[in-house]
């Protein structure tokens, strides 16, 4: 409990998930890039050019992806968390676009998700669930002016009259969010959404 006897507040660091994923991924697609480009220089050395084009082709491009991520590391690592307190639900950005929202501005807020379909065996074993905070406004016409910041995220992917806040791959926030919401929002929130599933992550 906090001083005043209110609940604390449900923070979640979204800046060290971003980076564990980037770094992870990063790592990943630099060490299959620089096998297939080892595969590619054998395939050379042996005489089979085709082999070889492929194997350079595939390197460079996973190479690629682990360079873009150590380029971008900085700005998907900046310090982001999301506040789910008793005065309401904000992003604190300080390097990017920050804004705060007071419940008695929103009509309902929810939590989405979508499931990668499995197309693959290792689909099935590694299911990825794409994690989003729904709000919309009890008064748009008043809230959007007012909240210029979370413009962007006015009717995106799908949702109408409102505001989607994408979290990724994510499925581990979904507790401590849903928790965050039943204790200082219950009168507006509307539950988690399963929203079907996609083939790869949108």
């Amino acid at each position: 409990m906090t001083a005043w006897g209110a609940p604390p507040p449900v923070v979640i660091d979204l800046g060290k998930s971003d980076t564990r994923k980037v770094l992870l991924g990063g790592s990943v697609a630099g060490v299959l890039g620089i096998l297939a480009l080892i595969g590619a220089v054998t395939a050379f050395a042996d005489g089979e050019p085709v082999g070889g084009s492929i194997a350079a082709v595939i390197g460079v491009a996973f190479t690629g992806i682990g360079v873009m991520a150590v380029v971008k590391w900085k700005t998907i690592s900046r310090p982001r968390k999301l506040i789910i307190e008793q005065q309401g639900v904000r992003l604190d950005d300080p390097q990017g676009a920050p804004w705060a929202v007071g419940w008695q501005e929103l009509g309902a807020i929810s939590i989405s998700r979508t499931q990668e379909r499995a197309v693959q065996l290792a689909d099935a074993l590694v299911r990825r669930t794409l994690v989003r905070l729904d709000l919309h406004p009890r008064d748009p016409q008043r809230f959007r002016p007012a909240h210029p910041t979370m413009e962007p995220l006015w009717e995106f992917h799908r949702v109408q009259n409102g505001y989607r806040l994408p979290l990724g791959d994510s499925a581990g926030f979904i507790a401590p969010m849903d928790h965050g919401l039943r204790t200082f929002a219950p009168q507006i929130y509307r539950g988690v959404i399963d929203e079907g599933f996609s083939v790869g992550l949108h």
